[in-house]
């Protein structure tokens, strides 16, 4: 039995380089570019399978940019199900301006699924003999396929006693959510539309995501805060974690790593606590990694012990 599986509706090959500065009209001469596999289901399987825990990422892709794709995470060791398509998987571009340490992401739509490709990933999902413990879709939708798709994943997770982790936004998660799910990790600005108010305050924060947990849209809601931290909240447990003062390389795949950290820790049989501390950690350990490059096992364990968890 797998340990954890993604799902990855919407993959890319993460194309990641550096130039003096960025300004327009003139060739801006950049550094050799990384490659990377990404696409958030994607870059949490990387991350788990870095960790140790047994995963697998499954995941649509069509054309040379598949094919590289594929590629790329073969030579990472991580075990792929590649669901074949006709259009081309497509690519994303980071740059990284050295004169101001600002990063610009430039992220390209993808290509549009028809019902028989996006109908089988779920049969390939689905039909599968050994069901993982953990399943994680993470990352957007592309064109064609609806937006409760990830709300048949967390039907049949509920179905088959598979803990659903999401991590998405806009129509895919609030759909979702209303089938219920294990954990989610929504960002300030997701949670404000979920709940359709402003939220200034960190009590607001609070109520809000504990609404989920209520409601039983989600036992586990872990917000995102970026430069302020994060929250956790179940349902007898809410912890505050401050953000780890680190020098910011890239902030690119910071919450993938979050993800993967933290799911790695509960697959490996953490309690959430402890697990939510290595997602602050390997979150904070991505943010050390230029490109999509995302969290290094050494510097999750060096960091994870610096990250206090008060409770609120």
């Amino acid at each position: 039995m797998t340990d954890v599986l993604t799902v990855t509706m919407n993959p890319c090959v993460d194309v990641s380089t550096s130039t003096a500065n960025v300004e327009p009209t003139h060739k801006l001469r950049c550094e050799a570019p990384q490659r990377a596999p990404g696409g958030g289901g994607i870059n949490v399987a990387r991350v788990v399978h870095r960790l140790g825990a047994s995963c697998a990422a499954l995941y649509p892709a069509g054309g040379m940019p598949g094919d590289m794709l594929s590629g790329l995470l073969a030579a990472e060791r991580v075990p792929g199900i590649r669901i074949p398509i006709a259009g081309e998987t497509r690519e994303s571009f980071h740059v990284r301006d050295l004169s101001t340490g600002q990063e610009y992401r430039f992220v390209m739509p993808g290509p549009e699924l028809d019902e028989a490709e996006w109908q089988a990933c779920l049969h390939r999902l689905m039909n599968s003999e050994a069901k993982p413990r953990y399943l994680v879709a993470s990352g957007s939708l592309p064109p064609g396929v609806p937006d409760d798709f990830h709300a048949r994943l967390a039907k049949w997770a509920r179905q088959n006693n598979i803990r659903f982790v999401l991590d998405s936004s806009g129509a895919a998660l609030a759909c979702a959510l209303k089938e219920g799910v294990y954990l989610v990790k929504p960002s300030l600005r997701e949670l404000r539309e979920l709940s359709g108010q402003a939220l200034p305050t960190e009590i607001q924060w609070r109520e809000a995501a504990q609404q989920l947990v209520r409601t039983g849209q989600a036992e586990v809601v872990v917000l995102s805060l970026g430069g302020q931290g994060a929250l956790l909240v179940a349902r007898d447990t809410v912890l505050f974690a401050p953000a780890l003062p680190v020098e910011v390389v890239s902030a690119v795949g910071a919450g993938d790593s979050f993800v993967g950290g933290m799911v790695a820790s509960l697959a490996a049989g953490a309690g959430l606590g402890e697990a939510f501390r290595r997602g602050v950690a390997a979150a904070s350990a991505s943010l050390l990694s230029s490109g999509t490059r995302l969290c290094q096992p050494a510097e999750l364990e060096r960091l994870w012990q610096d990250v206090v968890l008060q409770v609120r």
